[in-house]
């Protein structure tokens, strides 16, 4: 059966009036005038067959069917607005703050994000970078991510995500002059980054080929230009295996070598352990650790 019910908007003001038994109030309180609250009042009395209120010049008392009725709206009308207030909380798009070092952001994360944005639509993460230590960051971000090991007192600290280093270079570059062994390293341009500027030296010395000269050396300032200078096709650098994967996936970047692999970096996610319980925080760690298994490499 279809319910039977007054007026709505006459109820939602009978109850602010009700409430502070005054027309004006009740005006001041919803932005309307005092004769709009008359005319919702008299309204829902006519529907209702009621007096709810005695008019005593100006002012208003409610009578006792008015009262008994004022409880059971103002109930009603708190059970709609916490059921509102509930379910706008349940939909409000809920944002998860992450920090991150540059290459890692720029080369894994970035790339891999929409994925998490589609599986999740009500969680916004907001990406930000940098190399600061984790207890510098304070509560600028929800979830930090570093390379190396940090110091994590207050801190969850769960591994996500490991890789070691092997020379990577563009397909083409293999095309002009074929890789068959270290020593053919010797016709081609070796790609140097000025932020770990010795990893062929350590990687040559790995090969059993620590004196080998190379046809010519570049290096360039950051580590993200060296691996897009590989792709690129102007030499061969040193890759970590989990910030090249995607382009070894797609046919941009090949390893010319199975080894020796050098260790790398070992990413960990850290979270304050007061918001370890939020649902948007962990939606994003569990996201992290299953995509993290994906492109693990160990040696």
């Amino acid at each position: 059966m279809p319910r039977r019910l007054p007026p709505l908007n006459a109820l939602r003001v009978f109850e602010a009036a009700a409430r502070v038994e005054s027309f004006s109030a009740a005006a001041e309180e919803l932005c309307v005038t005092h004769g709009a609250v008359s005319r919702q009042v008299r309204q829902l009395e006519d529907w209702l067959g009621l007096n709810l209120f005695e008019r005593r010049g100006r002012r208003v008392v409610l009578t006792a069917s008015g009262r008994a009725y004022l409880g059971e709206i103002s109930a009603a009308l708190d059970r709609i607005a916490l059921a509102t207030s509930e379910q706008l909380r349940a939909t409000r798009q809920q944002i998860v703050r992450v920090n991150a070092p540059t290459t890692f952001a720029l080369r894994w994360l970035l790339p891999q994000l929409s994925g998490f944005q589609l599986t999740h639509p009500a969680v916004e993460v907001r990406l930000t970078t940098s190399e600061e230590p984790i207890e510098k960051l304070g509560d600028e971000c929800d979830v930090a991510i570093r390379g190396s090991e940090q110091k994590s007192a207050g801190y969850a600290v769960h591994e996500f995500l490991s890789e070691v280093r092997l020379p990577v270079c563009s397909p083409k570059v293999l095309e002009s002059h074929p890789i068959h062994d270290v020593p053919d390293l010797a016709h081609h341009t070796l790609l140097h980054s000025a932020t770990y500027p010795g990893l062929w030296a350590e990687w040559l010395a790995a090969s059993g080929n620590p004196g080998l000269v190379a046809r010519n050396s570049r290096q360039l300032d950051h580590f993200y230009l060296t691996l897009q200078a590989a792709i690129d096709g102007l030499g061969i650098a040193m890759g970590p295996t989990a910030l090249v994967a995607l382009d070894v996936e797609e046919g941009r970047l090949v390893f010319p070598f199975d080894g020796p692999a050098l260790p790398a970096w070992r990413y960990c996610s850290y979270v304050r352990k007061a918001r370890v319980e939020d649902p948007a925080i962990n939606l994003f760690l569990t996201w992290l650790r299953e995509l993290g298994q994906r492109f693990s490499y160990s040696a």
